[in-house]
């Protein structure tokens, strides 16, 4: 676990996260930043990126969870992002 609050708590991300995953991925509204919903190869793709991430630098996105039910209902954290030719802490 990496950080707790009364409903809520965040962990790195698995690859049994994939379905839950997909439910917010492949949802073309809460993709609308984004180049459109992602496919499920796109999905395990990104996936796959978040828990290399883990072991290359330490941290990543973590699984938002909600305690009630233990679903995974989001994501969050830190990434190392391109700017200016450079990789940056975002």
């Amino acid at each position: 676990m990496i950080f707790e609050t009364e409903r809520l708590y965040l962990r790195e991300m698995e690859q049994t996260d994939f379905e839950a995953l997909c439910k917010i991925m492949q949802d073309k509204d809460t993709m609308y930043a984004y180049e459109g919903a992602f496919c499920d190869n796109e999905v395990h793709e990104w996936l796959d990126r978040q828990i290399a991430r883990y072991q290359k630098w330490g941290f990543g996105l973590w699984a938002v969870v909600l305690k009630e039910t233990d679903e995974m209902i989001g994501q969050c954290g830190l990434t190392m992002q391109p700017w200016k030719e450079k990789r940056c802490l975002k």
